[in-house]
């Protein structure tokens, strides 16, 4: 979507329609007082009389009549001006944007949502309102074949006084970095594993390196042999598909140590011999969101050109059964030399996961967060509200818990007590894949937990990472993959001090 930037005054334009952001209790001011007074305090009349209810995400089309030259207007609530927060101002432009695109129009124009009073400044506000717009437009139709009518947004304007333009260029240019970092992941995410295979990833990935000025490397199985990688290697054993270990690698920090991003990429998930229940397994292409959003991410950390020096590890694997499948009760040897029992072949992620996790020590990183759709046992506990959170760091957990606040990529931190690992003990090998039904995130964070030697941090994005009902849906994330942790991530990482 081309977006720009237009000054001068208000009642001089010409726009098809503007998009004003009303508060509860509305002071007209600015923007929003000249035209409620140019149209004979329509605006102001209909919260009087409750035809137009401001509560966040509420809108309201008002035709001028020629008063103006503006020939639409479309309200938007922004709810209580002391809730005022970056999450309204995504949720009321994606609401608004939303409302557009029904009525067919191609161009639209924003006011600044949000007034000096909020104390949230010019720069978030834009930042925030194109995120919700271009979140919210986002479309996934690459399989359809038919005339589908699909109304589409071409153009964004932001109505501004002069002396902000500069800063909001900047502005959505960072954003717009960050909208197609999220929909890359949405789209990686959304792709059937018949044309996501570990090898198109790896293959996609590689463009996207070269495009944003990365350093791509790939380990193929007879390279993983050698790194002993028996988790990745035993669960891609049941698929023809070969696996890949793609390592994304961007460099901006000098000398400084490396953060790592590892990101659970199942391609498809069955779950092997211990197979899944038909209904709803074709929601398993999106076991591979984790992966989708490290590589989202890392594009963009790239183009923003943060001075960090951040490293994306992505395994990649699809999980089948076959004749050649690994199996209940076989004993796989790690990356770190410790040996795992497998109980259930549907805990796989984990096991690709540790692996990572344990090459990823080879980078003597500062810190390392790995995100990954782990465990049903986390949509069970937090729902699709909330990412689980497991750290062994106090600091690593304040960063993600800001930035979740931030984004509204919300996390929750559920505790990681050494009692749980009680749960994972063998008879056979150092450990089980599983610790049975009870504490499930958890049992499955401490499992990861023993192939760190670093601060570390796990997310378990399972509820978060597509919509998969029509509870607390936002309106900036269309049905499918969300793209869950680019947003976030970004933050944390934008935010570093290290």
């Amino acid at each position: 979507m081309e977006i720009n930037v237009d000054t001068g005054k208000i009642l001089e334009k010409n726009y098809e329609l503007l998009v004003l952001g009303i508060f509860e209790e509305e002071k007209y001011q600015g923007v929003n007082g000249i035209i409620d007074k140019a149209l004979g305090k329509e605006i102001s009349q209909k919260l009087k009389t409750s035809e137009f209810n401001p509560k966040l995400k509420k809108t309201c089309l008002i035709t001028t009549y020629g008063k103006i030259g503006i020939k639409r207007i479309l309200l938007v609530g922004l709810g209580k001006r002391k809730d005022f927060s970056l999450e309204s101002i995504r949720m009321a432009s994606s609401s608004a944007i939303n409302s557009i695109r029904e009525l067919g129009i191609t161009s639209c124009t924003f006011s600044i949502l949000g007034d000096k009073a909020t104390k949230i400044s010019f720069d978030q506000i834009v930042e925030n309102t194109v995120v919700g717009c271009e979140l919210a437009l986002y479309q996934f139709n690459l399989y359809k074949t038919e005339d589908q009518n699909i109304k589409k947004i071409n153009k964004l304007l932001f109505f501004v006084y002069a002396p902000e333009t500069s800063v909001i260029k900047n502005s959505i240019s960072i954003a717009q970095i960050i909208d197609n970092g999220v929909n890359l992941a949405r789209n990686l995410s959304n792709t059937p594993s018949s044309d996501a295979t570990p090898t198109q990833i790896a293959e996609k990935a590689k463009i996207i390196a070269d495009e944003s000025g990365m350093i791509f490397s790939v380990l193929n199985k007879k390279e993983m042999e050698k790194f002993s990688m028996g988790g990745i290697i035993n669960v891609s054993k049941g698929s023809n598909q070969p696996p890949k270990l793609v390592i994304l690698e961007h460099k901006g920090g000098g000398t400084a140590r490396p953060i790592v991003l590892v990101g659970k990429g199942i391609t498809f998930d069955s779950g092997g011999i211990s197979l899944k229940p038909s209904e709803k397994m074709e929601d398993m292409k999106h076991d591979k969101a984790g992966a989708a959003t490290v590589i989202g991410t890392m594009q963009t950390v790239a183009q923003l050109k943060l001075p960090l020096n951040i490293i994306g590890i992505i395994p990649l694997t699809e999980n089948l059964p076959s004749g050649s499948a690994y199996k209940p009760g076989d004993v796989l040897k790690m990356c770190n030399g410790k040996t795992v029992e497998v109980i259930n072949t549907d805990a796989e992620g984990r096991l690709i996961l540790a692996d990572a996790l344990a090459f990823a020590s080879r980078y003597k990183p500062q810190a390392v967060m790995d995100l990954a759709t782990l465990t049903g046992a986390c949509v069970i506990a937090l729902g699709s509200f909330a990412t689980g959170l497991l750290s062994n760091d106090d600091n690593l957990k304040k960063r993600i818990t800001s930035g979740g606040e931030i984004t509204g990529e919300r996390v929750w931190e559920l505790p990681l007590w050494d009692d749980y690992k009680e749960l994972l003990k063998s008879d056979i090998a150092d450990m089980k894949n599983v610790g049975g039904r009870p504490g499930g995130v958890i049992t499955a964070a401490s499992f990861l937990s023993n192939f760190v030697d670093y601060p570390w941090a796990h997310l378990d994005i399972a509820g978060t990472a597509w919509t998969q009902s029509n509870v607390g849906v936002k309106p900036y994330n269309p049905k499918g993959a969300t793209g869950v942790g680019v947003r976030l991530i970004t933050e944390v990482l934008r935010s570093w001090e290290t």
